[in-house]
């Protein structure tokens, strides 16, 4: 008779099979146990036939792999832990000592501070280009530039690019495009599908998602995703995550593949809500601009409306607006300070109404031209009710800006 302690590690029963559940079942392990010497010589965990160590894989991450490829439209998909991991990743799977690296100027700021930072201490140069006009990034392209990375709408103050018109720019450079599809997240546009039908070859090599944001949806979840169609691609972002030791939590997995299939719902709903603020928003005197990509005179609207064309649910729950140079940085801070349902706090993609005060002179090279001066502020609505929103901004626009 074998000792209880051992007895309860090597129980040999086995559940039956043939159990189905709405969800998906939640497989942890960082030891995969191998049947056989043979097998675990032979076993594969690069092309998902096997199962070789919890780090790359088990049928957890694997089947929010496949659905995330389905939301997107690629065919290969990588979890990381944050969308910050998924941006570096990708940098560091591509680059080396010599190579250039070009980057939006209205880029998500640690992806220029990664560049600033690590990639330049490896001997590895960026250039910023002005992502509204294609001429700049297709004069700066140079023999050096290995990586161009995109993204629609820009970070904070929402500009919408001509992406496909970037895109066919690195194509005619045999350049890697890289676009963060967290403001898309799969449900605005396609990203490796940016042309009609008839040209199918049109789109980017690579999508990175902060799964942090939409496909979370409750503010309480850090991952990243990076989604190719290319095998070789693919393999060597793969490769380079695993000696990088990325990993994912399966409880972080199972929450998300729990919050996908109602993924498509919220965008819309913060969609309406964002539009129905910026659109009322516009009408108040404090304000001197609005900035969301379904308004006509916001930056880039014609770009948005081409490929953004479902006129409900295509342009995420984001808006952005700059208060009159008038007031005093106090009493901006006052407005913020004074809203009862926005809350202060980064992110987006959750539950809960946000804002954020920006330094705008901090994070570009220069003032946009197309941007009015004043004072930046972000908000990302949440799930509240329109009008208990609204009524939030009115009433603190009348308590610190009167």
């Amino acid at each position: 008779m074998r000792d209880l302690n051992t007895e309860l590690i090597h129980h040999p029963y086995t559940p039956p099979e043939g159990f189905a559940a709405p969800q998906p079942g939640v497989f942890k392990a960082s030891t995969v146990i191998f049947p056989s010497v043979a097998a675990m010589r032979q076993r594969e965990w690069k092309d998902k036939t096997g199962y070789t160590y919890g780090l790359h894989g088990t049928p957890t991450t694997y089947v929010l792999e496949e659905r995330l490829c389905a939301l997107e439209g690629g065919l290969q998909c990588l979890l990381l832990p944050s969308g910050l991991a998924a941006i570096a990743n990708v940098a560091f799977a591509l680059l080396k000592t010599g190579d250039e690296v070009l980057i939006p100027d209205n880029a998500y700021g640690p992806n220029k501070t990664l560049a600033e930072g690590e990639l330049k201490a490896w001997g590895i140069s960026h250039q910023l280009y002005d992502p509204m006009n294609p001429a700049d990034l297709a004069r700066k392209i140079g023999p050096k530039t290995k990586l161009v990375w995109l993204e629609a709408a820009g970070s904070v103050t929402l500009e919408f690019p001509d992406l496909p018109e970037l895109v066919r720019i690195c194509q005619r450079h045999h350049v890697t495009s890289a676009l963060d599809n967290t403001w898309g997240a799969g449900l605005a546009f396609k990203p490796f599908d940016l042309a009609p039908a008839s040209d199918r070859t049109l789109g980017v090599d690579i999508s990175v998602h902060a799964l942090t944001k939409y496909p979370s949806g409750g503010g309480d979840v850090l991952m990243g995703s990076v989604i190719t169609r290319d095998e070789a691609l693919h393999i060597r972002l793969k490769l380079s995550r695993m000696r990088l030791g990325f990993g994912v939590g399966i409880n972080d997995v199972e929450t998300i593949l729990r919050a996908l299939p109602s993924m498509a719902l919220r965008y819309a709903a913060h969609d309406r809500s964002a539009r129905a603020l910026a659109l009322w928003c516009q009408d108040q005197a404090e304000i001197v601009q609005v900035l969301h990509p379904a308004l006509h005179d916001s930056p880039g609207h014609a770009h948005w409306q081409a490929l953004c064309k479902n006129e409900e649910g295509g342009a995420a729950g984001l808006f952005s607006v700059l208060l009159d140079p008038k007031f005093t940085r106090d009493q901006v801070d006052a407005f913020c300070d004074a809203l009862r349902l926005f809350k202060l706090g980064y992110s987006w993609g959750g539950p809960m109404s946000l804002v954020v005060p920006y330094d705008l002179d901090t994070m570009r090279t220069v003032w946009p031209s197309h941007l009015k001066q004043g004072h930046l502020l972000r908000f990302s609505t949440g799930l509240e009710a329109v009008a208990d929103l609204q009524a939030d901004l009115a009433q603190a626009l009348a308590a610190a800006l009167q």
